[in-house]
């Protein structure tokens, strides 16, 4: 099996072990599942056992077991975690953060993550990308989004642009913008509001 380097921070050895890691480490009191990781992180369970095995036999994860399930967490006692964890805010950041801004806030449908960052996050080549392009779908008081927005943006080090889209015109698709965007990559954040394991 050929595996993609990550696009978003390629000093990691995969796609998959940056996603593992950061869906992990940016939430540093979750602690899940190795089957729940896969669905997330859109990985084959079987495969991700290699990964979590090296990143738990070098401190970066620690596991613990009820039943037969292996729950793992960020060890928080390793001196690597923080390192990581700074460079993972970096390249993953922006959709955990984004989605933990967002969650609850009334009158959004739903929102994604498009331009050059999504395009990374799905593997294609291309520059580090600069900013962060948002689009929220809904009727949310916009004021509020925004100063969500903003926050987000300084917790990242870098500007998130939000533009915003009624359902109707989302679905319609009317503008050249809209359309240009439906026929990119795009990354959709998870604002369902159950917790986490």
């Amino acid at each position: 099996m050929t595996r993609r380097v990550s696009s978003l921070l390629p000093v990691l050895r995969s796609e998959t072990q940056a996603r593992l890691l950061a869906a992990l480490l940016l939430q540093p009191t979750r602690e899940a599942s190795i089957a729940e990781l896969a669905r997330e992180i859109g990985a084959d369970p079987g495969n991700l056992h290699a990964d979590v095995q090296r990143l738990v036999e070098a401190g970066v994860l620690a596991d613990r077991r009820v039943g037969r399930t292996r729950l793992l967490r960020a060890d928080a006692s390793s001196p690597l975690v923080r390192p990581l964890t700074d460079l993972l805010l970096v390249a993953y950041g922006p959709k955990p953060v984004l989605e933990e801004a967002l969650t609850g806030e009334p009158g959004i449908e739903s929102a994604l993550i498009v331009g050059s960052w999504a395009a990374r996050y799905h593997g294609q080549p291309g520059p580090p990308p600069g900013d962060v392009d948002l689009v929220v779908i809904g009727e949310p008081d916009r004021d509020a989004v925004i100063e969500k927005v903003d926050e987000a943006s300084r917790l990242l080090g870098r500007e998130v642009q939000v533009v915003f889209r009624s359902p109707g015109g989302w679905e319609a698709a009317s503008d050249a913008f809209t359309r240009s965007v439906r026929e990119r990559p795009t990354v959709e954040l998870d604002l369902a509001e159950e917790p986490r394991s």
